[in-house]
């Protein structure tokens, strides 16, 4: 390496965000609201706009969900989660441990998430190679992924280090049942119909 590669990359080092800096840009109204923007690992990425199949994909899981968790948990649509000192992403959809509070004074972090489901019309290869990785490193017990082109789901559970032990791919026909609600079952069919 000669001197000014030496000099340049000296001079042109990335500077990461932490979880702190991202929230204090958050309220100091930085962003708009409208922008569908995470911290992943230090880095702002701004999110591709959700389309309508995305959406209502989201909404109908919600709702689903929603209806068979009832009082046991909290599910969220597209609500930021805490995984780390640097990393705030906002899942398609989270379900989270009750709290009085409904999360209104932090985020959710892993011990509070009890699922995380993420919707993928245009980023399952990002999904699969950056966020899920980055949910397993966290400890995060169960991971959905909804590929609406692949019309399949696919369940991410034991979480290491270095990725998900077991991944499964239900048929469309079967019931989900959350590993850490095991009283409640989710019917692919009303996902897909």
């Amino acid at each position: 390496m000669n001197n000014l590669s030496a000099q340049s990359t000296a001079l042109y080092s990335k500077y990461f965000l932490t979880t702190d800096h991202f929230q204090k840009m958050v309220a100091a109204g930085i962003f708009d609201e409208t922008e569908h923007i995470e911290l992943v690992e230090g880095e702002l990425i701004s999110m591709v706009p959700i389309n309508p199949p995305h959406a209502g994909k989201t909404g109908r899981l919600h709702r689903l969900i929603s209806r068979r968790v009832g009082d046991l948990a909290l599910v969220y649509a597209q609500t930021p989660i805490i995984l780390d000192h640097d990393s705030e992403p906002q899942p398609d959809i989270v379900v989270a441990r009750p709290r009085p509070d409904f999360y209104e004074t932090s985020h959710p972090g892993p011990p509070d998430i009890l699922l995380l489901v993420e919707v993928s019309n245009t980023t399952a290869k990002y999904d699969r190679t950056v966020k899920i990785p980055l949910y397993a490193r966290a400890g995060i017990h169960e991971v959905w992924l909804i590929d609406l082109l692949k019309a399949r789901v696919e369940v991410y559970l034991q979480p290491q280090a270095d990725g998900y032990r077991q991944v499964l791919f239900p048929n469309n026909q079967e019931s989900l049942t959350l590993s850490q609600l095991p009283e409640v079952s989710i019917p692919l069919t009303e996902l897909w119909n």
